[in-house]
């Protein structure tokens, strides 16, 4: 699976939303808009004991998604960007 962190190492490869497959915009090596990349190791009590899954999804679908919830995600906003 590529990542975002991928991109951001100049490791110049495509990036794609899993849900809609959407080619994300790089330029120079450069993602170019932003996407929402989640990384899951499954544990004890699971049916996916000792996996890991990763996806990305752009920001489109990710809206698509959270609007389903039932509880809204947290939104907190950032004073400055380090």
């Amino acid at each position: 699976m590529k990542s975002a962190d991928n991109i951001k190492k100049n490791l110049v490869a495509p990036l794609y939303c899993n849900s809609c497959g959407k080619v994300l915009k790089v330029e120079n090596g450069i993602l170019k808009e932003d996407a929402f990349e989640a990384t899951k190791e499954w544990g004890y009590f699971s049916e996916r004991d000792m996996e890991v899954h990763h996806f990305n999804l752009c920001e489109e679908c990710y809206d698509k998604l959270i609007s389903q919830f039932q509880i809204p995600v947290e939104v907190r906003r950032k004073l400055e960007v380090l």
